[in-house]
């Protein structure tokens, strides 16, 4: 059972969030302030933490340097009212490691929770040299793609895609997640990047007369099969 910790100064938003998580089979901690936020998120015992921006006492950004500064590599959302580029890019900048905006979707905010979980608790398979997946292997430590033992040739990007879709096989991949883990953004900037690379990646990886491994899932992303 994951341990989350949410340091947010609004009762009621607290209530929240607690409620949510709770009811989706998390051990949750509130604490109410900056200060009492920062004693018990420096002492690295929970696996996630919901961090407001804005709190009496001591401010987000400094709760989220300081673990920084001293190894606290706990996975942190920070939530903020104040939804600007510029803001959201100073959170991630001092350690964030994603940024939803108020008002949320308690939906939303388990989602994104539970996405920084598994990336913080990806097996150690997966940090094995390689990768495989059906007749598809990628090599970490050369950065080389083979299909069925024939190297195919991939641009950067469309390695670091690639990558990212074979350590989640078998599961439906957003566009957002995309965004995030190849081009860092924590939001959907609205442009075509992923269908160009896409596109690119199905001319590789799918083979003419082979079951495609790379498919759509409608009103979803994708998923490699």
């Amino acid at each position: 059972m994951s341990r989350v910790l949410t340091i947010e100064d609004d009762e009621i938003t607290a209530n929240e969030i607690v409620g949510q998580l709770k009811n989706r089979g998390f051990t949750v901690d509130w604490a109410a302030n900056g200060r009492d936020g920062m004693v018990r998120a420096i002492s690295d015992e929970y696996d996630v933490i919901t961090l407001d921006r804005m709190l009496p006492g001591v401010d987000g950004l400094t709760i989220l340097t300081t673990m920084r500064s001293i190894g606290v590599q706990t996975p942190v959302l920070m939530l903020s009212a104040i939804g600007d580029v510029d803001e959201r890019v100073r959170g991630l900048r001092a350690g964030g490691d994603d940024y939803l905006t108020k008002p949320f979707d308690p939906d939303e905010l388990t989602a994104r929770l539970e996405v920084l979980l598994r990336r913080s608790q990806m097996p150690t398979a997966q940090t094995a040299m390689s990768l495989r997946v059906g007749p598809l292997e990628l090599d970490l430590i050369s950065r080389k793609v083979q299909y069925n033992g024939e190297e195919i040739a991939l641009l950067p990007t469309e390695y670091r895609v690639l990558e990212f879709m074979m350590r989640h096989a078998g599961q439906t991949i957003t566009r957002t997640m995309l965004f995030e883990a190849v081009w860092g953004y924590h939001f959907d900037p609205g442009t075509n990047l992923i269908d160009v690379h896409m596109g690119r990646l199905r001319k590789k990886i799918n083979l003419p007369d082979a079951k495609p491994m790379i498919q759509t899932v409608r009103g979803s992303g994708y998923i490699l099969a």
